[in-house]
């Protein structure tokens, strides 16, 4: 009898335990501007009504930051509670060595008894191993192509392997997400809810393009679209929990990843033709765009929801981190964390009223040439050589630079961002110079220059030469060779391939004879890359001989490269054979 009432009270203060740790669910947008929240009040043609609805419960937080301008950055600063910066993960080319090292929120709750699931982009390694990650569950769709899961669209166990799409990749993820709920109902879950929308390509169904009839750029319907889907989604999520009581036990914050890539002229080119150009998501009213730590590559929509316990219907002004997910997360569970293991801040006793303090003395942010700091209304921006002081207060839009005028202001930041930046890895305030595109960018949203559309001439007989174009010269083919010829005998030149899809490592195969000795290189962007990174690129040796040389070049990388250039010496060149062979992933 002792023994039977023993194990009683042990299951049934486990049971207690359980009961009171309160859910926690992370939704994620891609590519999400400022503007795209009905809430706002910015455009009238976004429809938001579940995401409005949440908003009202909760808190719109309207100084809400991400910890990047771009993906895979922004995503290890958010599920690691750490700015990326500390551990090398500064852009989406960066080697994932320093992510898999660290300890995300999901493995925290698991380790504290959570039920754990992802749901759709991961973009932080194989999808296959996101359970090494801290999540039990998985369902990685995020296209119209199989994708890892180890859970079915009912949330039932099946083994980790692909899995063929039968939903809307941002219904799917919706529906997954709602059954794990029913299927923990009883248990404390945490779940990663990561919307491939409205990053491109643009791939709305009809029936969400329906809801948005009218004249206006397809690009935008388009984006309204998948915005549409993601807060059916919202709301699925929302009324699931409150079917089962879980309203009140459940934190939410809804975050963007970044702000959404305009391409300065948002071009409304065909859906299916630009997968990389404008997503039809809008900033406004800030400046700036995606690729840049101006406000509108870093000021996301941020809710933050939990009835009962954070008041509703608050407008919370104070700037607040993506950074903050973690902290929160890890102080009302009660988890073992150790002093300056995580950059965020508990944002609860600050939204509750309890705390009335700004959360953040200051906030930073250092991604690729560019870095910033954030103190009070103050911001301070560096993109290479160039510097800006804005007030934010009386300037949200960055229109007035303050650095000249406030010299002294200035250069106290400066040296509250150097610091902070040399405690990084690598240390220092930018990791090399200021790309053309970055530059353009500067010029156009922070200096008021006009930048004229980059218009690239299409190659002649693209089909010919299975879509390899040059650059700086013709490329032609003659008796099964390609031939290429500079525009300038004395310049370098280049042949470029776009619009590939290819899983690293990739391995490229090129047999040439060049008229010039010298060195030759490949360089490649991956998928969400506005530039070519010095990084990636890999140099080798070129003999102007009449014989071919072969050159089989490994380029490193799990991530998906999606453009290559090779880069020649002065002079002519021919091609035998070039070839881009994928790796198995």
């Amino acid at each position: 009898m002792r023994i039977f009432l023993s194990v009683f009270l042990c299951a049934l203060c486990g049971f207690t335990l359980a009961a009171d740790k309160p859910n926690i669910i992370l939704i994620y947008t891609d590519d999400h501007g400022h503007a795209d929240l009905g809430i706002h009040g910015v455009v009238k043609d976004i429809k938001t009504p579940h995401l409005d609805a949440l908003a009202r419960s909760g808190v719109v937080a309207t100084h809400g930051y991400s910890t990047a301008p771009q993906c895979v950055p922004s995503r290890g600063g958010v599920m690691t509670g750490c700015f990326q910066g500390r551990f090398d993960l500064d852009n989406n080319g960066s080697a994932l060595d320093g992510f898999n090292k660290q300890t995300t929120i999901a493995t925290r709750l698991q380790n504290a008894g959570y039920a754990t699931a992802q749901f759709g982009k991961w973009h932080l390694g194989p999808t296959e191993a996101i359970t090494k990650h801290g999540f039990k569950h998985v369902f990685s769709q995020n296209a119209q192509r199989p994708f890892s899961a180890n859970i079915t669209l009912d949330g039932q166990d099946r083994p980790m392997s692909d899995l063929p799409p039968s939903e809307y990749h941002l219904d799917g993820c919706s529906k997954a997400a709602a059954a794990i709920i029913e299927r923990y109902k009883d248990q404390p879950f945490f779940l990663y809810v990561a919307y491939r929308g409205p990053h491109t390509p643009l791939d709305a169904p009809r029936r969400y393009m329906d809801r948005f009839p009218g004249e206006m750029p397809e690009r935008r319907r388009a984006a309204l679209a998948m915005l549409s889907a993601i807060d059916d989604g919202v709301g699925l999520i929302t009324s699931t929990l409150k079917k089962h009581g879980l309203t009140e036990k459940t934190l939410i914050f809804f975050i963007g990843d970044n702000g959404a890539p305009l391409k300065i002229h948002k071009v409304d080119s065909p859906l299916q033709g630009d997968a990389g150009g404008w997503d039809g998501s809008l900033n406004t009213p800030l400046n700036g765009e995606k690729g840049m730590l101006a406000e509108g590559g870093m000021s996301t929509p941020f809710l933050i929801a939990w009835p009962g316990t954070i008041p509703g219907g608050q407008v919370y002004e104070h700037p607040v981190s993506a950074l903050d997910v973690a902290a929160t997360a890890a102080s009302i569970t009660k988890l073992p964390v150790k002093p300056g293991e995580l950059d965020g801040v508990n944002l609860l006793p600050h939204l509750t009223g309890e705390n009335k303090a700004p959360p953040h003395d200051a906030l930073y942010w250092r991604w690729m040439a560019q870095s910033a700091v954030r103190e009070g209304n103050w911001k301070l921006l560096r993109g290479g050589d160039r510097e800006y002081l804005y007030d934010l207060a009386t300037d949200r839009e960055e229109k007035h630079n303050l650095a000249a005028k406030h010299p002294e202001i200035a250069t106290r930041l400066r040296a509250k961002l150097k610091t902070w930046a040399d405690g990084l890895t690598p240390p220092g305030m930018a990791l090399g110079p200021m790309a053309a595109t970055w530059n353009d960018y500067f010029d156009h949203y922070l200096e008021g220059k006009t930048i004229a559309p980059r218009v690239e001439a299409p190659a002649a007989n693209a089909a010919e030469t299975q879509g390899w174009e040059a650059r700086n010269g013709k490329l032609t083919t003659k008796d099964g060779l390609f031939i290429l010829t500079p525009d300038k005998a004395d310049k370098p030149t280049f042949i470029t391939k776009s619009k590939l899809k290819l899983a690293g490592p990739v391995t490229a195969k090129l047999t040439l004879k060049t008229a010039s000795t010298g060195q030759g290189t490949i360089a490649w962007r991956f998928d969400g890359d506005k530039d070519f990174l010095p990084a990636n690129r890999l140099p080798f040796p070129l003999q102007a001989t009449a014989d071919w040389q072969t050159h089989t070049l490994e380029i490193p990388t799990t991530g998906r490269v999606i453009h290559v250039r090779v880069h020649l010496p002065a002079g002519s060149a021919e091609f035998r054979e070039i070839e881009l062979k994928a790796g198995k992933r």
